[in-house]
């Protein structure tokens, strides 16, 4: 497979069987922002091709390494050698596909248990308290009101619990915030009778 620039495109030309066959790259599975990387690319190494030799020569290089760079990718991509046509000089390379490179992996950071729970307890500990005595008041009013008032605020609280619960500090304060929920429902008869 050989990239090189036919008009003010980038096609790939291989071998079908004995004749020379141009393909278009975007029909092939590169992908819509490598295939416009390499139009983008013909465009302006046609652009500098026409210019004038003093910009020429800074503007050439360019204009190889780009080509050279999606040539890499396009073999990256594909699995396959690519051989590069450089339009300005018809100079011919191959470029190897290269593995990506592995991402570090981060080590795990240690669990902080003790701040941890502690965040949890307190924040048990205000909401249960805020929880009860709202269901307390309104008990005073009327059994219904306390059981609506548990029910607005579990109804109320639930969905951000579940969307923190794996934040890594957050998380804390849901499981204190639940936990407190919890035993706001187990007191609510204890605050009925």
């Amino acid at each position: 497979m050989l990239l090189r620039i036919e008009g003010e495109r980038a096609v790939l030309v291989g071998r079908d069987g004995t004749a020379e066959r141009a393909v278009d790259p975007r029909r092939l599975p590169l992908g819509a922002e490598l295939t416009e990387a390499l139009h983008e690319w013909a465009r302006v190494a046609t652009a500098v091709g026409r210019g004038e030799q003093e910009a020429g020569a800074a503007a050439g290089a360019v204009v190889t390494r780009r080509g050279l760079q999606l040539a890499g990718r396009v073999a990256a991509t594909m699995g396959v050698p690519v051989g590069y046509q450089d339009p300005l000089t018809g100079e011919q390379h191959t470029v190897e596909p290269r593995p990506e490179p592995a991402r570090p992996v981060r080590s795990a950071e240690p669990t902080p248990w003790l701040t941890g729970l502690t965040v949890s307890a307190v924040s048990l500990v205000l909401v249960l308290i805020t929880v009860v005595t709202l269901a307390a008041t309104l008990a005073e009013t009327h059994a219904l009101l306390a059981v609506a008032s548990n029910v607005v605020v579990t109804a109320g609280l639930l969905p951000s619990l579940w969307l923190v619960r794996r934040q890594p500090v957050w998380r804390w304060v849901a499981y204190g915030v639940a936990a407190a929920i919890a035993m706001a429902w187990l007191a609510l008869p204890f605050i009925l009778v």
